[in-house]
């Protein structure tokens, strides 16, 4: 997923960042607030990835007229880039000349800049369609199982691209997540249970890997012609809105423009949709702003959260049936999604304890009682271990 910087804790960081003026207050007060706040922020991101899945599986199985899936990519690219617009003109407290001198220098006078989003917005404004096609095919839990093959994809285009390095305890957790997508797809290939006779689980699985590679590919991209700039997260939206925009109208016309002009642009829209649509635009923004006080373990943990919470849904909304081999893959996918998340020295401790284990007995350098243990490197090394999980829409898209 899309990266400001190197660091998705810092690029989040916007109008409602804590200040550093909260050094002031004391110590426990500090840390009681900072424990709210991830316990928020663990909310935050599991109610914003299941309900948006949920919801968009929710509107597209519906019996009766089905909106246009181009049309609602479109809609929220809108929203989300006039949200980013209010929040800059609230930066510029209110000075419309302030915002346009700003706006002026950052999208036109620096339009290298500028264009070097195109190629990411565009990839993002097709991995959204694609995301359509993939639920509108595949129930709520397999999609959202299968859909953390972008972790893997993320990884092998960071190796690629940036050069980075994986431990050997991310390497097994990518292969245990594969082996937990392909059990599930094969549960699915083998009936788990009804479905309508309009969906194509083999769309939908190569809707979904579609989705995975573009997620994956857009968000290292971005992370690599982006390194060291200096725009704020609410900049670099707006900027990904205006490019989304004129794709997705691009997009619509090309894939639904005869029935939109017939039919009309917000054909089939209810209050379900909309509501789809304001979770994409404003969900998205939501997760940018309290992204940066999650680590990397509590995102991890609410990545698996919202795969048990979609299964649970699942099972009520839609009738989903959990059968042993489903209830394995997943269970593989969300062992190996807290196993990446892990921070590379606490990685290494769990290899070296294994490895101890299994080759001796107690071991003879144990640390004397009472001794605090030795100082660890710090595990942020700009590596991919430090940002596994930014949802796409850290830039949100």
């Amino acid at each position: 997923m899309a990266a400001v910087g190197s660091s998705g804790s810092t690029a989040a960081a916007g109008p409602g960042a804590v200040s550093a003026g909260a050094g002031a207050l004391e110590p426990g007060t500090v840390s009681a607030a900072h424990r709210r706040l991830k316990y928020i922020s663990l909310a935050v991101l599991v109610v914003q990835n299941a309900s948006l899945i949920l919801s968009i599986r929710y509107t597209r199985t519906l019996p009766g007229d089905r909106f246009f899936a181009t049309t609602a990519v479109v809609m929220a690219e809108v929203l989300k880039g006039l949200t980013c617009l209010l929040l800059l003109f609230a930066q510029k407290r209110g000075n419309v000349k302030h915002l346009v001198l700003f706006l002026h220098e950052a999208v036109l006078v620096q339009y290298v800049d500028t264009l070097k989003l195109a190629v990411p917005s565009l990839i993002y404004t097709l991995q959204n369609n694609l995301q359509y096609v993939a639920i509108s095919n595949l129930p709520a839990a397999t999609f959202q199982v299968t859909y953390q093959l972008k972790i893997l994809t993320t990884a092998l285009f960071s190796v690629l691209m940036l050069n980075r390095s994986l431990s050997r305890l991310q390497w097994a957790s990518l292969l245990l997540l594969f082996m937990g997508v392909a059990i599930v797809q094969a549960q699915q290939a083998g009936g788990g249970g009804p479905r309508p006779l309009d969906q194509n689980p083999g769309a939908g699985l190569a809707a979904v890997v579609a989705s995975c590679l573009s997620s994956g590919f857009a968000g290292v991209y971005f992370e690599k012609i982006l390194k060291g700039s200096s725009g704020s997260v609410w900049l670099r939206n707006l900027q990904l809105g205006l490019f989304g925009t004129a794709l997705g109208l691009a997009g619509l016309w090309w894939a639904e423009g005869t029935a939109v002009a017939r039919r009309g642009f917000f054909f089939g829209y209810t209050p379900a949709v909309w509501g789809v649509v304001l979770n994409q635009a404003f969900g998205g923004l939501l997760v940018a702003v309290v992204v940066k006080y999650a680590d990397n373990i509590l995102k991890g943990f609410a990545t698996s959260l919202s795969i048990v919470l979609s299964t649970v849904a699942s099972i009520r909304l839609f009738g989903f049936h959990v059968d042993p081999l489903f209830a394995l893959g997943a269970g593989l996918v969300i062992g190996a999604v807290y196993l990446y998340s892990l921070p590379r020295g606490a990685a290494k401790a769990i290899a070296s304890a294994s490895t101890s284990a299994s080759t001796s007995g107690p071991c003879t350098h144990q640390q004397p009682p009472g001794q605090p243990p030795p100082p660890q490197l710090s595990s942020h090394r700009g590596d991919l271990s430090t940002e596994p999980f930014l949802p796409k829409s850290v830039l949100v898209k």
